[in-house]
């Protein structure tokens, strides 16, 4: 489902549906995109009910998750969404004054229509039935604070800092919202300390950038995050069925796709999930991705945490095999493993906290957003 008002056909959207069932994963998550996957709700219907009843035979635990804005939700979606045990993911980045700014639409209310779809959504479907994520975008740098307290004031659990990811409308506006790693990271501090100043309140919300980390770091269970794995999980845990009739990695390379460079198709929808899997993009990132054959990698301290991302390294120079040390995605990472280990080895109280937040770091919606 896309916001250029294109489509799956049924015959694609079924054919994606029964494709899933080829995995050997125990669990199966599949989530709704858009756009606004909600103007389609006749294909979420019909995918979900699909899926469902294949799943009668299979009986294999399945999540369900529509990202969206919520400007749509309604009563019939909501008993749908109950019956089926359909997640809702959207984005809210922070107050009023700023989500708006980041996402404009004829109306300027953006912020308080999802505002009022979050409140329905929960009402109709229980507190924990929506999640958020945010944007960071020139605009947000100074404001860590106020975004972590609107977090907070909504009743969100955790808040997934994220730096801007330089694809799509991203890309085609850098000039305007794009900023360098020194100014992220010095939000994302800021962040960071706004959410650990709430949790001395007693109000315990958790930063999920640093959750994922403390868990490779500190805990012997990999909670499994998709841009941490070598090789790449991209294409293997995680497949993109788009409207265009293609399959890709991830959402970066659809992204990619639809800025036209096509080269990280994995296939056309319709075919096998060998066939998928066995595609020479996929080969080629695995290559790319493997630590133990990454020269960056293989000297780095914090190689078993970590990984590179090769369509990261892509985006940035039209080559996977870019040095991870020169991507965005691993500069990143080293500052904040760097970060956390200063932060442990200085901090007790830190120390504690970061043990119980990597036992359960929030890893289910990090690619999730609308």
């Amino acid at each position: 489902m896309s916001s250029d008002g294109f489509t799956l056909s049924k015959e694609q959207l079924a054919s994606a549906c029964d494709t899933i069932f080829q995995s050997k994963a125990p669990t199966l998550t599949v989530e709704f995109q858009g756009g606004e996957p909600l103007t389609r709700f006749d294909l979420i219907e019909f995918a979900v009910e699909r899926i469902s009843a294949r799943n009668r035979d299979e009986n294999r635990p399945i999540r369900f998750v529509v990202a969206s804005t919520l400007h749509l939700l309604d009563d019939r979606m909501c008993e749908f969404f109950k019956r089926h045990k359909v997640y809702l993911s959207t984005s809210i980045d922070g107050p009023a004054s700023l989500h708006n700014a980041n996402r404009p639409i004829p109306g300027r209310d953006a912020y308080e229509r999802t505002v009022r779809g979050i409140e329905f959504a929960r009402q109709r479907l229980g507190p924990d039935s929506v999640a958020a994520l945010m944007t960071t975008t020139r605009a947000s740098l100074q404001h860590p604070e106020a975004i972590v307290d609107e977090y907070v004031r909504l009743g969100f659990e955790d808040i997934f800092v994220r730096g801007l990811s330089d694809y799509g409308f991203a890309r085609r506006n850098r000039s305007a919202i794009a900023y360098d790693l020194k100014g992220f990271t010095d939000f994302y501090v800021r962040a960071l300390e706004r959410v650990l100043h709430w949790n001395r309140e007693g109000v315990g919300i958790r930063e999920v950038a640093a959750s994922i980390a403390l868990n490779k770091m500190l805990c012997p269970f990999d909670a499994g995050y998709v841009n941490l794995q070598s090789p790449t999980a991209l294409g293997r845990a995680v497949l993109v069925y788009n409207y265009d009739g293609f399959v890709y990695p991830s959402d970066e390379a659809r992204m990619l796709a639809a800025m036209g460079d096509e080269s990280l198709r994995l296939g056309e929808i319709g075919a096998s999930l060998d066939e998928i899997q066995g595609s020479p993009v996929l080969e080629a990132m695995i290559r790319a991705s493997d630590v133990e054959v990454c020269s960056d990698c293989a000297s780095c301290a914090y190689n078993r945490y970590c990984a590179p991302d090769p369509i990261d390294a892509y985006s940035q120079a039209g080559r996977m095999d870019l040095a991870p040390s020169q991507t965005r995605h691993c500069q990143f990472q080293m500052w904040l493993f760097d970060y956390l280990a200063r932060r442990i080895a200085a901090d007790r109280h830190f120390a504690r906290r970061a043990t119980r937040w990597a036992q359960y770091p929030v890893i289910d919606r990090e690619r999730s957003s609308c």
